[in-house]
């Protein structure tokens, strides 16, 4: 008797403790939702954040992450952190101008140095940090930048130096900057909606595109286009935002749990992302296409032509909030030594 009655209390226990764990666990959920897939590199780092987030808050704090849109469109997954039917979102800065004219500094070409550690000296330094707090009037907290790969061109005419791109046409998404960017080289830019392009570079409506390696190759565009330079001129920079009303209801520990293993997790994902990269390069050239990589000579020329033009469509947009930004970021590449 008196062991069935210590079996029955042993149960008691662990249903007990089942019962505490989840509601530990549930006592400050997130639902945070991105674009990309779940093989992604983005994901893949969310994975290892939620997990050291959950860990270290002794499972107090529960990411639930939702991938490919699950939680709609960039627009709705904005809106929804803003709103609060949404904890937090993980969005490209490209997306982000429509809520916020500060964050587009990001679209301007060769604003992230090839140098990687100087890169992230940008976005863990005062000029991160501004890009960060100028979300706080919009409505969001915004904690860290993610770095998802770089921008590279394509095209079906010859891209053999910077005076190739004289009357040609590119697809830009929606930005005055990245019209500018091209303007610059004596290029035209057309906006075109991403579902549309592989059609507009097959009939000619443009000559060429620009996008990350493993989307290039992902979308099949080597099969439309004839030359492929690595530019890498654009920063695709994310950023990692929270619904205010949530985020102050965390204690200042998790809050500080949360930043920390943002920052830990993202060598982690630049490399996931360098990896995916170096795939796509070796199979966009096994297509077939001329592959040029850039030097840094005429990296240095790119950037004289790009640089200005994308920096002034992007100070009119933006206005004075635009041009201290600007102002903090020249003051740190001359720190950081940053010529290109």
């Amino acid at each position: 008797m008196l062991t069935r009655r210590l079996v029955l209390l042993a149960a008691g226990l662990v249903v007990a403790g089942t019962f505490a764990a989840q509601a530990q666990q549930a006592k400050y959920v997130a639902k945070i939702g991105h674009l990309e897939a779940a093989t992604q590199p983005r994901h893949k780092g969310l994975e290892k954040v939620a997990a050291l987030v959950k860990e270290r808050t002794n499972g107090e704090v529960e990411f639930q992450l939702y991938p490919n849109s699950q939680l709609g469109n960039a627009r709705q997954m904005v809106e929804g952190a803003q709103l609060g039917s949404s904890e937090g979102t993980v969005m490209p800065a490209a997306f982000l101008g429509g809520f916020n004219p500060a964050v587009s500094v990001l679209d301007i070409p060769f604003i992230m140095p090839e140098d990687r550690a100087k890169s992230q000296a940008l976005r863990e330094g005062p000029f991160g940090q501004a890009i960060l707090d100028s979300f706080k009037k919009r409505g969001l907290v915004a904690i860290a930048i993610w770095p998802n790969g770089r921008k590279s061109i394509t095209s079906a005419k010859p891209l053999d130096n910077v005076d190739s791109f004289k009357g040609q046409k590119f697809r830009v998404m929606d930005s005055r900057i990245l019209i500018e960017q091209f303007a610059g080289v004596g290029a035209a830019a057309i906006s075109i909606p991403f579902g549309e392009l592989y059609t507009a570079l097959q009939t000619g409506v443009v000559d060429g595109q620009e996008n990350p390696l493993d989307t290039i190759s992902t979308m099949k565009y080597y099969e439309v286009q004839k030359e492929l330079v690595v530019s890498n001129h654009g920063a695709m920079e994310d950023i990692v935002l929270f619904n205010p009303a949530w985020w102050e209801s965390l204690p200042e520990g998790h809050r500080d749990v949360i930043v920390k293993a943002f920052l830990e997790v993202r060598p982690q994902v630049e490399t996931l992302k360098e990896e995916v990269q170096s795939l796509a390069f070796n199979q966009i050239k096994d297509a077939g296409l001329k592959v040029r990589v850039l030097g840094d000579q005429e990296r240095a020329e790119w950037r004289a032509r790009m640089f200005p033009p994308a920096r002034d469509a992007y100070l009119e947009r933006a206005g004075a909030e635009g041009k201290a930004l600007m102002e903090i970021y020249e003051a740190e590449a001359k720190k950081l030594g940053i010529t290109n």
